[in-house]
């Protein structure tokens, strides 16, 4: 087994087939889940386990090289939730369907990530009827 084997098994295990932001459920998608870099190479990222995070498309190609983006009520720029440094609980809930930024972090991540998209309301919807909406709360913060 090589090196990224080890680091793509270590990062699904952790996060247990979720997306490490917006939660989604790997199981109804159509598309892989990425393994991105939480701080981009392009960053100065590096590619080991503590730096990578599995990551729906969507949340992936939105997050693009960001680490920094706009608070939606302040303007001001915060980082991006970071699945290693940051709780999930701290950030985040759920309002329905609807993912709550509850910080600046949380605020800028769900606008910049857009995790409130009309497709992810629907997902969750559907990830509900099978059992796997809202995430279990114990499983938020287990990264």
């Amino acid at each position: 087994m090589s090196d990224w084997d080890d680091i793509r098994d270590d990062v699904v295990r952790r996060a247990g087939c979720r997306c490490e932001y917006c939660r989604m459920h790997q199981s109804l998608q159509g598309a892989t889940f990425h393994i991105e870099h939480i701080v981009p190479r392009s960053r100065g990222g590096a590619t080991v386990s503590h730096n990578m995070a599995l990551a729906c498309p969507s949340c992936n190609l939105h997050k693009s090289d960001q680490v920094h983006v706009p608070d939606p009520d302040s303007a001001e720029f915060v980082q991006l939730f970071h699945p290693r440094h940051n709780v999930w609980s701290e950030h985040f809930a759920w309002s329905g369907y609807r993912l709550i930024g509850m910080t600046a972090t949380g605020r800028a991540t769900v606008s910049a990530l857009h995790l409130n998209s009309d497709r992810r309301l629907r997902i969750r919807e559907v990830e509900e009827r099978f059992g796997l909406f809202p995430p279990e709360e114990s499983s938020l913060d287990d990264f």
